[in-house]
């Protein structure tokens, strides 16, 4: 059963999330002396690094009620991250 320790007293594994975005300035004279058209490349989550939830609460229990042991005690079965994502996009700066 869950004992009466207080908030936050287990510290989980660090977060863990590094982002990236390359980009080029391409300038367009013809159109305007700072009309810039600027080609973005954004990754999310480079390293692709899984960030797990701490287990839902009907798995913290190592015992249920009746005193059998619960066979979901402690399981992560989420993560809080999403996986590797990239865009690529299209800017324009006037």
């Amino acid at each position: 059963m869950l004992g009466n320790s207080g908030r936050n007293t287990v510290i989980g594994p660090d977060l863990k999330d590094l982002d990236v975005s390359l980009f080029k300035n391409n300038p367009v004279h013809r159109i305007s002396e700072t009309f810039n058209a600027q080609f973005r490349w954004e990754i999310f989550n480079i390293a692709n690094h899984a960030n797990f939830n701490p287990p839902p609460p009907g798995n913290r229990q190592i015992f249920l009620v009746t005193g059998a042991v619960n066979a979901n005690a402690g399981l992560l079965n989420a993560t809080s991250t999403t996986s590797r994502q990239m865009q690529f996009a299209l800017k324009f700066i006037w």
